[in-house]
């Protein structure tokens, strides 16, 4: 028979402790709903693009919704719209990596199966430039897992996305969006 100290045995019964307390802590953070916000700041001082987007969800296994206001756009404009990677501004929108893809996929549209995590498609601007919108994404997540978009940015292109459609690598990559022209990092609200 084995003998342990106590001092082994306190160590363990903490160590049993605490994965009891983080296993409870986890499923019970798991169930709540969460909220995000990024405020978006154009990077040109000749641009006018400013704007607010909304992200919660209620658990981990429910989808994202996704709401925003964006303003300061040309009339009619469409605009192609992804999280990005890093949550890095130091450099403005251009610190902030490519497109958010943990699972190396191409680029494509929202609804495709094969597609950035980070791929949120085309905003289209109204006759006064400004974007009302509401989405849901089934692939984003604002709790710790390989899809979460906390702490990385928000980018607003300057062009339509092809949605990987245009027949070229850099379609497959970033579906030829155009310049980065306003961005914000994903926090918590």
């Amino acid at each position: 028979m084995m003998m342990m100290s106590k001092s082994s045995i306190v160590f363990a019964v903490g160590l049993v402790a605490s994965a009891v307390s983080a296993s409870s802590m986890k499923s019970r953070t798991d169930t709540e709903p969460r909220t995000a916000i990024v405020v978006l700041d154009h990077i040109s001082p000749s641009s006018n693009v400013s704007g607010t987007v909304w992200f919660s969800q209620a658990c981990a296994d429910s989808p994202v919704q996704i709401s925003g206001h964006i303003e300061g756009l040309a009339p009619n404009s469409p605009h192609g719209a992804h999280v990005h990677q890093l949550g890095n501004l130091t450099a403005g929108c251009a610190s902030s990596g490519g497109h958010f893809n943990p699972f190396n996929q191409t680029h494509g549209a929202p609804s495709d199966e094969v597609r950035h995590v980070g791929d949120m498609g085309n905003l289209v601007a109204d006759e006064g430039g400004v974007i009302e919108f509401e989405l849901e994404d089934v692939w984003m997540s604002l709790y710790e897992s390989d899809t979460s978009i906390l702490g990385r940015t928000l980018v607003l292109h300057g062009g339509q996305d092809d949605l990987g459609k245009g027949g070229n690598q850099t379609s497959l990559e970033n579906g030829n969006s155009g310049d980065r022209i306003a961005c914000g990092i994903v926090g918590f609200a």
